[in-house]
């Protein structure tokens, strides 16, 4: 025979297409291996079968044992399509009927790519029967595992991953590295324990590239772990942890790790609780990171609308966004159109959902559930404060309320929120300080040195400004400055605007330094690629954007926005994002 006489393309198209049997949605009662004749007779018959699809019947053990010998005559067979299979049946059911469908698989020598056993109760008893079937060489060449609503617990989290580190390994070993790439958990009651534990397999792994966990009470704990073990799959292109306790504090953590993986697709936080200082962490990472990314939902957080337009601003660069769910927060009527009004700036305008529950009056009834919620253990030191009260106020309303603020302030001016946290003055300071100058106990000499200026907690006065007796004032400042690092530079650089800043509107002099000094801070953020988080760190100094942790400021914000007014008319002006950021939230406030 001549090689003329075979058709390639229709070879190839043969190869292709996924030959099978499917009894779905049937409702039948398998007891008995006579009650499973028909799939059995349909598998003896088919000469290729790749899939077996026996989702919505429910299967017991006699007659799992008659499909199995079905089974052991094909070993082409690689997708088990078995979920909603052991409705009604006993909890020794379940393990003895997967171990007889494992046992012929492994006979036949079957390769699977898909075991989806989604629906089924199988809970840490079905472990037991899934744990010999996942160890088994059928396994190896897996690439899809979907336990979608099946009870697991926390135990059965812990037996999954377990049996799946084991899989690795045996694969590994027999020379068929194993490649899973999706992993459908939601539903499942995992907790912290069952979290963790997957995520050490997550971590083994390495290979994945779609993982969905929703709703799975997973608090903190859990969340930093599977945190840690995303940054190990830098492949991954979906993750979907919607309606787990996720909380600013773990939005942060899973903010971190966006960068690694740079083929993200779609991220899916809705309903996480991660509240406006989430909505800044994630906000700031994607200003610059996973441009990939086609869907976004991080509906029903309680997000104010100042997290909202920062998480619009993220999405500048992301030219294949066809989905912004940010619906269900606290933006209110202005804030949601605010927000519509900036996003249809954008070239992706269309990516974003509509918002269907816009209802201000709601925010103030759920005002004392959302305080009682709030006291955990993220704010621990967290004043009571309703971020929906607040939600729909104006910025120069919320003015209103710093001498509330003020009246419990903290002794130092230098509070960060929990995305900035640092301790600014290290013991380089005592080096720095001189017998008329401590930091801790403000005391204050009767001529103000550059020192003084820069590292004293309050805010100078134009006495204080006009006794600095240097003919280069700048100079003189950054060089203090510029004997710290890092955050503590970053800070002190500033704190140091913002002193300048609170004179500018009673001294020319004073002004003139500010918009150098704002300068000299922007171009260090752009220096050291930390734009967004020093943009949003001096808005909520000003006031312009709000975070769930209160904070109070001792100084004159609105001379200080005055003077960022001002700097902002500079042409060399740190960059048109930036400007643009900051004309968004000072366009809202009053001169």
């Amino acid at each position: 025979m001549s090689f003329s006489t075979f058709n390639f393309a229709s070879m190839a198209a043969q190869v292709g297409q996924e030959q099978g049997i499917s009894f779905q949605d049937k409702a039948l009662t398998w007891d008995t291996a006579a009650d499973v004749q028909d799939v059995v007779d349909a598998l003896n018959k088919q000469t290729t079968v790749h899939y077996l699809n026996l989702d919505g019947n429910t299967l017991g053990v006699e007659a799992a044992k008659a499909i199995g010998e079905g089974l052991k005559r094909h070993p082409e067979f690689r997708k088990a399509l078995w979920k909603n299979l052991f409705t009604r049946r006993l909890k020794n059911e379940i393990p003895e009927a997967l171990k007889h469908l494992g046992a012929a698989l492994n006979v036949a020598g079957a390769k699977l790519t898909v075991l989806d056993l989604s629906d089924n109760a199988l809970g840490p008893n079905g472990m037991r029967g899934l744990e010999e079937f996942l160890r088994s060489p059928v396994c190896y060449s897996l690439q899809e595992l979907l336990l979608y609503n099946c009870g697991l617990g926390p135990e059965g989290g812990r037996m999954l991953s377990k049996a799946l580190i084991d899989l690795h390994a045996n694969a590994n070993k027999a020379g068929f590295p194993l490649q899973l790439r999706v992993f459908i958990g939601s539903r499942n009651r995992l907790e912290n324990t069952g979290a963790m534990a997957l995520a050490a397999a997550f971590k083994t792994l390495k290979t994945f590239e779609e993982i969905v966990l929703e709703q799975n009470s997973i608090y903190f704990d859990g969340v930093e772990a599977l945190s840690e073990s995303f940054k190990e799959n830098p492949h991954l292109r979906v993750l979907n942890m919607n309606d787990n306790t996720v909380k600013s504090q773990g939005a942060e953590k899973i903010a971190e790790v966006l960068p690694y993986l740079p083929m993200l697709r779609e991220l899916s936080l809705g309903d996480c609780l991660i509240k406006t200082n989430g909505a800044y962490h994630f906000g700031e990472v994607l200003e610059s990171a996973n441009d990939q990314l086609e869907v976004v939902n991080l509906s029903f957080n309680e997000i104010n609308s100042d997290g909202g337009l920062v998480l619009v601003n993220a999405m500048r660069k992301k030219s294949k966004l066809r989905i912004l769910n940010l619906d269900g927060n606290s933006f209110g009527l202005e804030g949601s159109e605010q927000i519509i009004h900036e996003m249809n700036k954008l070239p992706t305008a269309a990516a974003l959902q509509p918002f269907e529950e816009i209802n201000s009056e709601n925010d103030d009834d759920s005002g004392d559930e959302d305080e009682a919620e709030d006291q955990d253990e993220d704010y621990d030191d967290e004043e009571d404060y309703d971020e929906h009260e607040h939600a729909n106020d104006t910025t120069e309303e919320a003015d209103e309320d710093d001498e509330e603020y003020n009246n419990e302030a903290e002794d130092t001016a230098y509070i960060t929120t929990n995305a900035y946290t640092t301790k600014l003055f290290n013991d380089t300071t005592n080096s720095m300080a001189s017998n008329t100058f401590a930091v801790a106990n403000k005391t204050i000499s009767q001529k103000c040195t550059p020192e003084k200026f820069c590292l004293s907690q309050t805010p100078c006065s134009q006495e204080d400004f006009d006794s600095l007796d240097e003919d280069n004032k700048l100079e003189a400042l950054q060089s203090i400055v510029n004997q710290f690092t890092g955050d503590n530079h970053l800070l002190l650089l500033v704190f140091t605007t913002l002193k300048c800043a609170h004179l500018s509107q009673s001294s020319k002099a004073a002004l003139d330094l500010a918009i150098s000094l704002y300068q000299a801070t922007f171009d260090y953020a752009i220096k050291t690629k930390q734009e967004t988080r020093v943009l949003n760190y001096v808005l909520m100094q000003l006031r312009l954007l709000h975070c769930d942790q209160t904070f109070n400021s001792d100084y004159d914000v609105k001379s200080c926005r005055f003077a960022l007014r001002e700097a902002l008319k500079q042409p060399t002006f740190a960059n048109d994002n930036i400007k643009n950021s900051f004309k968004t939230f000072l366009e809202s406030v009053e001169l």
